[in-house]
Formats: structure tokens, sequence, C-alpha cells
């Protein structure tokens, strides 16, 4: 069984990350081999944060002269429980406490963490340096986006910080972002983020389904699928790649077998703007639409946006669709109608309704 891909790693400090006790010892050091765990990591996309029982300011400053307080987001410094500390990142990175990986040289911190946290990976202090050749931290694909995740979250806390200190109404919040959503047909060299997105998304994935990397090109080629990706920026930067399109053409409809959206850009619109403009093409195009959607224990945000959309279980009659698939997969169905462009995103995105 393929191990789930760690999302964040959450180190302690003393003893663990640098060597030394910070209000003990006269200085504490960083190894150097630990240095290019850190570096190696977060290449790979991994987050890192922090779980300490130091006093925040000086155990911060240290990392600053460190050379590698940039690298943890959301760093939790104080004197609470771990299992609090990292129930908390956890908690504001939106990740699964299965995705999370937790490393201490203290066995009773880590069974702290394990007897709340049961889910969460916990690691002795003495195999920091093996971490990156465990298979849970070698995510299947090295992306462009991977290479930035730290700095895309890291903007993304900028600007959702700007959005709690706004006092202006939410959809003049989300104009002055100059949001801008982008759609393209998967190039190969799209294709590893296209891929990424499916095992990396959980709450909004229609189906939970893993398409890999060689399944995906074969669609890429096959003129009757359609294979898409989402990228969205605004005035903080690039979000990076934030959703996957899998779209089979039909006899009179179109058959949306898979979209997955990163749950990081809902708020912003994404996700509805994607289905909007599916739609609508369909619309253009005269046909019926329908979608897979198999619920999860994480996807209740999926279901309800397609329903919010007006996808609904019942097919009208000579749709032209398929039968429905066995097992647990649902098919729901929507007769098209066309869409008004959002009004706080800017959209560029092919015409399906002309083929390729």
């Amino acid at each position: 069984m393929t191990a789930t891909t760690v999302k964040c790693l959450v180190w302690d400090l003393d003893g663990t990350l640098w060597q030394g006790t910070l209000l003990e010892d006269a200085e504490v050091t960083l190894p150097e081999e630990i240095r290019k765990v850190v570096i190696e990591l977060d290449a790979r996309g991994i987050l890192q944060s922090v779980a300490s029982k130091n006093d925040h300011e000086p155990a911060w400053a240290r990392l600053e002269q460190l050379g590698i307080a940039e690298y943890f987001v959301l760093p939790r410094i104080g004197w609470g429980t771990k299992s609090e500390s990292v129930r908390a990142i956890a908690e504001q990175l939106n990740f699964a406490p299965g995705t999370i990986a937790f490393i201490d040289d203290r066995p009773a911190e880590r069974a702290e963490v394990n007897h709340h946290l049961p889910d969460v990976r916990c690691y002795p202090a003495e195999q920091a340096a093996a971490l990156p050749d465990l298979p849970e931290f070698t995510p299947a694909t090295r992306t462009a986006d991977s290479r930035r995740r730290r700095e895309m979250y890291q903007a993304g806390f900028r600007r959702e910080a700007e959005r709690a200190a706004s006092t202006a109404p939410d959809a003049d919040f989300l104009r002055s972002l100059e949001l801008v959503l982008r759609i393209d047909r998967a190039s190969p060299e799209d294709i590893s983020r296209v891929e990424e997105l499916t095992l990396r998304t959980s709450q909004m994935n229609a189906t939970g389904v893993h398409y890999s990397d060689r399944r995906l090109r074969e669609l890429r080629a096959d003129p009757g699928h359609e294979v898409l990706v989402a990228s969205m920026a605004d005035r903080f930067g690039p979000h990076g790649a934030v959703g996957v399109l899998l779209v089979e053409r039909r006899t009179g409809s179109w058959h949306l077998k898979l979209l997955a959206t990163s749950c990081r850009v809902v708020s912003y619109g994404a996700g509805s703007t994607i289905l909007d403009w599916l739609v609508d093409q369909a619309a253009r195009a005269g046909v019926h639409l329908t979608a897979d959607f198999r619920a999860t224990e994480r996807n209740r945000m999926m279901e309800i946006a397609y329903r919010f959309a007006g996808f609904e279980e019942s097919a009208s009659a000579d749709c032209g669709c398929a039968a429905a698939p066995p097992g647990d997969v649902q098919v729901l169905h929507l007769v098209p109608g066309r869409r008004t462009p959002s009004p706080t995103v800017r959209l560029l995105a092919p015409d399906l309704a002309t083929p390729p």
C-alpha cells in the first residue's frame, strides 16, 4: 500500500532541529545535515512548521540567525502542549491530521501528540537526517508549483491578513485582488502538476480518484477527452495550479469525470467560476452535462458546489448519457444554460464548444 504523502512536518526545536537547549546552553547549533533536510523537504513541496516549548521571541530570533526562519510557516512557540500546537497548525493549513508529521527528541512529547492526534505520524529526533529517504516524504511528482508551495502559502497568509483587516464588502475586496483565473488544455509539461492535484486534493475532489501520469497522458492524446488545468494569480502573486478537469466528449453530452480544486482558493470563487465556465461552454455547444460524484469523508464541500451549480441526480429524457457506473459513484445531471461571468474574477479560457 502506498504511504500517504506528508504535507507538513512540524519540528520541535531543542534537541531536535538544533543541538542544545535554548534556555540552558550558551549556544545552540544547527547541524549541516539538518539544514539540508529542511531545504530538501521544502523543494519537494512539503511545508514545515514548529511546535516548541520556548519563549517565542528568542527562539524565532535564533531561527533567523541560523538562516532558516523563512522555511517555517505558522510556527507555534510557547508553553502549551505540543498536541494543541500541532492541531492548530493542521487546522490553519486545513490539512487532515493524517498528512501531518511531528518530530521531537522526547518520547513523552511524541506520546502526548500520538494520544490526542493518533493520525499524526511521530518520529524521534535521531531519525531526522533520514526523513527524505522515507516514502511518505517522497512525493510522486516534483513540479514548479511544489518547489514554490511554501512561498505561495506565505503569500496566502498575507492575503488573508489583509482580508481580515478590510472593512470593505467581500465582493469589493475580491475585486481589489485583481484575480485572474486561467484554464488551459494541459500541455505535456503540465501533466505532472495535474497528477499532483489529484493526489493532494481531498475536500474539493469530486471522486477522490487518482489519475496516474501515464493515464493522464493517454487521455490527453485521446480526441474524445479534454484534460484541463486551472491556475490563479492576483496582485499578491501566483496561487499556482488550483484545479483540474477531466471531460469526456460523448454524443449529445459532455461527461465531467473529475473536478478537483484546491481548498486554498474556494473563498476566492475559483471552483464556482470553473463550474460556471464549463456549464456555459456546454450550453454553447448544445450538449447535456453530466458529472461523476463519489462521496468521501472529506468532500462534502464539492457535493455542495455541484448542487449549487444546478447538478441533480435525476436525468433528463433523451440526454444521450451513458448508464450510471457501478459502485458508489453517482452521476449527476444538468441541462446547461448560459452563465454570467464572475464579477470578481477575470477568466482566460479556451473555447471547448469548438473541438481543437
